[in-house]
């Protein structure tokens, strides 16, 4: 085999327009584009001629296709349910502050593994972005992939890229807009991934 170069570059949608504060993981929230000096300058770093994948979700497609119209690209991306947030089940689209707190202090204990009502734990969701990553991983080989996708899937992946604990996966902060940059490296003695940059602002 050949060596080459799979680069991924993670795109955390753009911010939601959410003014009561709620809840939404895989509610269906838009995106506020508004910022187009934000969205021209990461556009600006983003390469031609790549894979685009984002979620269901519409806040994930609208961004892609702004960020193409953006660096004039013309591919329709891929929707890939598996790369959607986290569910929060039973606290979607509810205040916080209007949770059982009961339920909130169990899940604030260890929200690396603990489910809201109904819902999913960070690591049912790196469990679920493990498969749909390689496969994708493996199916585009050697290309550039532009992953619009959010927050908890940027972690999902760094923690199955990596190898590391759920706790150092949540620890990584990443921004709506940011660009975490991964690579893979194949047909060498010791194929594996590379971090060239996580939450990279312009």
């Amino acid at each position: 085999m050949k060596n080459q170069t799979t680069r991924w570059w993670l795109v955390r949608h753009a911010p939601v327009q959410n003014p009561d504060g709620l809840v939404y993981g895989q509610s269906d929230m838009r995106a506020d584009l508004s910022d187009e000096k934000a969205l021209r300058s990461l556009a600006r770093h983003l390469p031609k001629d790549a894979v685009w994948v984002t979620s269901h979700l519409s806040r994930t497609l609208d961004t892609a296709l702004k960020l193409q119209e953006l660096i004039d690209e013309d591919v329709i991306p891929t929707r890939e349910t598996a790369l959607a947030e986290q569910h929060f089940g039973a606290w979607e689209m509810q205040h916080w502050n209007d949770l059982p707190k009961g339920e909130t202090t169990k899940f604030w204990t260890d929200f690396a593994r603990q489910q809201p009502p109904n819902g999913e734990s960070f690591a049912d969701v790196v469990d679920r972005v493990r498969p749909i990553f390689r496969r994708l991983n493996r199916d585009w080989a050697g290309r550039d992939i532009v992953a619009v996708i959010h927050g908890g899937t940027v972690r999902a992946m760094l923690a199955n890229a990596l190898g590391v604990s759920l706790e150092v996966a949540l620890a990584f902060h990443i921004d709506t807009l940011g660009l975490t940059r991964l690579d893979y490296l194949d047909g060498v003695d010791e194929p594996g991934w590379r971090v060239t940059s996580v939450n990279q602002r312009f």
